[in-house]
């Protein structure tokens, strides 16, 4: 079942009028969802950055989960440290949600995603939505550098991980520049690309199957908003367990530096995975896991529900006949 078929959708599109509009929409859904979910991000690096390379028992637990920390932060830093690094992380969410959403939009439109018939092709949706994220990985790697470090940066008494002292993010994309050149801005780029291309595939994917499976059964076809909210959240749950090992890799990879701020613990993402593994164990490849998923489930349902609204009033706005 084709998913222009339905009801909400059933319009006649021309790929190459709405291309611009799709980056534009993906980027505005990413921002939008970014403002509300940036302090559980603030609590997910600074848990995830929390005993590096030190087995539990051999350091001090500044951090002992969400909720703790939430309160530690805003007690020491004042509540808005709970949202730090917000200008970056705005930036993050525009592009690489730009990217992600707009170049997958663009491929559901023109029929890249399905099969002859009109229905979704798993293993096309998969392929689209892994270069996607890709793509969208490499465009948000800078953004992504200079949120974490800010986010990393606490009082002496509550701190964690590598200090990098930003005046805000303009400073830190000139400092960053300064101190380690144009290669700092693509520190753990890597792991991006790996995450986000195993994240997007599943999280897009998941999106559209589930809407197809629901739709096919009659349900919520009236319902598009409610539709998209049930799809998201179900795909929220099948990212984070995918996710979170290479989320914490990329943490640790933004944070570090170059060998200008200290030694450098990981000369790349193999290496970080083994060392975390071998000091840290399972645990220190999952942590952070749980402000990661109230981040990620959030910020799934609200971009992709904002994606698809917006994405269907751009279509019913304009005035094409009906199929």
């Amino acid at each position: 079942m084709g998913f222009a078929r339905h009801s909400y959708l059933q319009i006649t599109i021309t790929p190459s009028r709405y291309t611009n509009m799709d980056f534009i929409i993906g980027g505005l859904a990413g921002v939008g969802a970014t403002i509300f979910t940036n302090p559980m991000d603030v609590v997910k690096t600074r848990l995830q950055l929390q005993g590096e390379l030190r087995a539990r028992s051999e350091h001090m637990t500044r951090y002992r989960g969400i909720f703790h920390a939430l309160f530690v932060i805003a007690k020491t830093d004042g509540a808005m440290a709970l949202q730090k690094g917000l200008a970056p992380a705005m930036v993050l969410g525009f592009t690489m949600n730009s990217v992600r959403l707009g170049m997958y939009h663009t491929a559901e439109v023109n029929g890249w995603t399905k099969n002859k018939d009109g229905e979704l092709r798993i293993d096309k949706a998969i392929l689209c939505a892994g270069a996607s994220g890709i793509v969208s990985g490499v465009a948000g790697n800078p953004a992504s550098v200079v949120k974490t470090r800010i986010q990393a940066a606490a009082h002496p008494s509550i701190a964690v991980g590598r200090q990098h002292r930003y005046n805000g993010m303009c400073d830190g994309i000139v400092t960053i520049y300064k101190t380690e050149g144009f290669r700092g801005f693509f520190a753990g780029v890597n792991a991006t690309c790996a995450r986000l291309a195993v994240g997007s595939a599943a999280q897009l994917t998941t999106f559209s199957t589930f809407k197809e499976l629901l739709l096919a059964r009659g349900y919520l076809v009236e319902s598009p908003l409610t539709l998209s909210f049930v799809a998201s959240v179900v795909c929220g749950v099948v990212v984070i367990c995918i996710e979170t090992p290479l989320d914490v890799v990329n943490t640790r990879l933004y944070n570090q530096g170059s060998a200008a701020s200290g030694a450098v613990l990981y000369t790349g993402v193999i290496d970080c995975l083994r060392k975390i593994y071998r000091i840290e164990g399972l645990h220190g490849l999952y942590k952070g896991i749980g402000p990661l998923y109230l981040r990620i489930a959030p910020h799934t349902t609200l971009s992709l529900v904002i994606w698809d609204m917006l994405n269907n009033l751009l279509l019913n706005s304009k005035k094409v006949p009906v199929v």
